[in-house]
């Protein structure tokens, strides 16, 4: 058989092939990758994420982190604009919140126990914001008084396939929303189906264990579902912290 007819006999059977499968088919759409680094520092819209709002108050929330209810306490209102999470340190405990909420040496006040049907006392007390960036999104403050029997949240490097977020949307008591881990790179943390809105930026990202896995920056993921919502690691935050140490985030 010469090369010409062994050509023509390989295109045939391609091309019957093609017509036995129906022709050319056309792939399933697929959402890009969420994992493209930043290309500048910046702020997303807030929407919700998904068709309904699964944002739950948090005395009244009793789906798979329930646990957290007894660490909730932890977490504040800033300013009246953003929320907070106070960690653990060597160096003392601090309000871990998103570096565009604050500005370094500004003067922030904090409420905790904001909640309906609160299960403590309301304590406002101020603070000052001692670390403060936009890359990685994020701001330490240190306050002058802390209520008494709050335990401070422990950073973390490991995920699980489930995320929270204790967050106060828009300024109003505080709330439970949670969803799936999506994926982590470029020193970010990327989840789906958690509901953040306007307000929520700073609140921690939590893994299963209540421990903060990162802090909430921004809301790329729409009403219908598509998109992502992300935040800043706690690890990256730690290696750009002056404050915080090595021996302060963990995997647990």
């Amino acid at each position: 058989m010469t090369m010409t007819m062994w050509r023509s006999l390989l295109t045939g059977t391609l091309l019957l092939g093609l017509s036995a499968c129906g022709g050319k088919s056309t792939p399933p759409e697929v959402e890009p990758s969420v994992c493209e680094a930043p290309t500048e520092a910046k702020v997303s819209g807030f929407t919700q994420c998904g068709p309904t709002s699964d944002l739950t108050p948090v005395n009244s929330y009793q789906g798979e982190f329930a646990l957290l209810q007894e660490t909730e306490g932890a977490v504040v209102l800033l300013d009246g604009r953003c929320t907070g999470t106070l960690i653990a340190a060597s160096a003392g405990p601090v309000v871990l919140t998103a570096g565009h909420c604050v500005g370094l040496g500004d003067r922030s006040l904090a409420v905790f126990n904001f909640e309906d049907q609160p299960d403590g006392e309301e304590l406002i007390t101020e603070g000052t914001v001692i670390e403060q960036a936009m890359e990685p999104d994020y701001a330490l403050i240190q306050f002058d008084v802390l209520p008494a029997g709050i335990a401070p949240l422990l950073l973390t490097t490991r995920s699980s396939e489930r995320l929270a977020v204790i967050q106060h949307p828009r300024g109003r008591p505080k709330v439970i929303a949670e969803g799936n881990y999506l994926d982590s790179c470029n020193r970010l943390v990327y989840y789906k189906d958690l509901d953040t809105l306007v307000g929520t930026s700073g609140a921690g990202v939590l893994n299963r264990q209540g421990h903060v896995l990162g802090v909430h920056t921004d809301g790329d993921c729409d009403a219908s579902g598509k998109g992502a919502n992300r935040g800043w690691t706690a690890e990256a935050i730690v290696e750009a912290s002056e404050y915080l140490q090595a021996v302060d985030i963990a995997d647990r």
